[in-house]
């Protein structure tokens, strides 16, 4: 059987070797319960507090604003729920509070948001994107109420690999704050964003930034909510207090200590030199595909886009099928978002692109790693044009 090849990276990663290695202690010797005061325990407490003050230092931030979390989407839902439950309880005048999210939002933003609106909880506002994919900056300051508490904004997005510009977005809202009664808060879920961007917190001008450990080579299970000193965030989940009470559950110790070291990973001057490989192999794939497949496009933004992401729309080929034929040549790829794979609904990502319902049901994600070869992309290559072809035939399209 020939090697299996993986190109659905912004999906999940391998665990990287020094990750294991790092969280192997901690799941034989040391296995002490942070929150108990003998020995076992405080040596748990010490590795989650290390890793802490590691990932702070990634974020230019404090330790104390670092939340670790079960997953980016619990951090997510934290931003948001826990943001207005805090609000709620110190703001009493802000009757019915506003939010704004992008229309490119990962389900863990959008699906919150958009439970929070039906309840008749919030009001809830839509930036748009243009057919690249970026926000459209100019349009934000016009959505704005009085009653506004938070904006939302991806910060590189999982479908298309679109990167937004949330510096410029944070100093805006920075500027229409100076004006205002009540803050705006400032959240970007930077999941994808970590391997490859600026994540300085002071730098994006961001009161909340989600993060995520099995996005970056670290393992699943793990994850964390940068908050702000000062933001008003409330806990979501109740019980003995861990995680300075914002967040109560028995840490995931391996969990975090892996996230930490996956953290330290990306900081290895090493890195720099991979993604610039990862880059190389990206444009590679997008010059090649879009030459040798007719009727063949590429979604989102050629100039502002992830190193790793390539998307591609291939007219009268369906999706599913371009993966499922793909998956049978030994070839990991998806049509977007894992979190929706199971949906048969298209794209909210890619229609608010503007394609249409059935674009949008052609459209093909492959996601590049540290590990991926040269050799693996000309496989890609070599199969993915006789399979459009074949699906095409298959549609009685010539």
């Amino acid at each position: 059987m020939s090697k299996k090849v993986y190109l659905d990276y912004a999906a999940t990663t391998p665990v990287d070797p020094a990750v294991f290695r790092a969280m192997s202690a901690f799941l034989k010797k040391d296995f002490g319960n942070p929150s108990s005061v003998h020995y076992f325990g405080q040596k748990a407490k010490s590795a989650v507090e290390e890793s802490r003050q590691k990932i702070a230092g990634f974020l230019g931030c404090s330790g104390e604003e670092v939340i670790f979390t079960g997953s980016a989407t619990e951090a997510n839902n934290l931003s948001i729920n826990g943001l207005l439950k805090g609000i709620n309880g110190s703001q009493k005048n802000i009757s019915k509070p506003h939010l704004i999210i992008s229309t490119i939002e990962h389900h863990a933003i959008f699906e919150p948001c958009l439970d929070l609106k039906k309840r008749g909880k919030v009001e809830l506002d839509f930036l748009p994107v243009d057919g690249d994919g970026i926000v459209k900056i100019n349009e934000l300051e016009k959505l704005v109420k009085p009653n506004t508490v938070l904006i939302s904004i991806i910060y590189a997005n999982n479908e298309i690999g679109t990167i937004q510009p949330i510096a410029e977005i944070g100093k805006l809202i920075k500027r229409i704050n100076e004006k205002r009664e009540f803050k705006i808060y400032f959240h970007t879920d930077a999941v994808q964003a970590v391997n490859f961007l600026d994540c300085n917190t002071d730098n994006l001008c961001v009161d909340m930034l989600t993060v995520s450990s099995h996005k970056i080579y670290g393992p699943k299970g793990a994850g964390a909510l940068y908050i702000r000193k000062g933001t008003p965030v409330a806990p979501l989940i109740l019980g003995g207090g861990q995680e300075s009470g914002f967040r109560s559950g028995t840490e995931n110790v391996p969990g975090i200590v892996g996230f930490a070291e996956a953290v330290a990973c990306i900081q290895d001057p090493r890195t720099k030199i991979k993604n610039i490989r990862i880059r190389q192999l990206r444009d590679k794939l997008i010059k090649r595909v879009l030459k040798e497949i007719p009727d063949s496009q590429l979604i989102g933004s050629k100039t502002f886009r992830l190193p790793n992401n390539v998307n591609f729309n291939f007219k009268s080929a369906e999706g599913e099928a371009i993966v499922i034929a793909l998956d049978q040549k030994g070839i990991a790829a998806s049509t977007g978002s894992a979190c929706s794979s199971k949906s048969l609904e298209p794209s909210h990502v890619l229609l608010a692109l503007g394609l249409s319902e059935e674009e949008a049901h052609g459209s093909l994600r492959l996601t590049i790693g540290k590990y991926t070869t040269e050799e693996e992309i000309n496989k890609v290559l070599k199969v993915l044009p006789p399979i459009i072809k074949r699906l095409r035939e298959i549609a009685g399209v010539n």
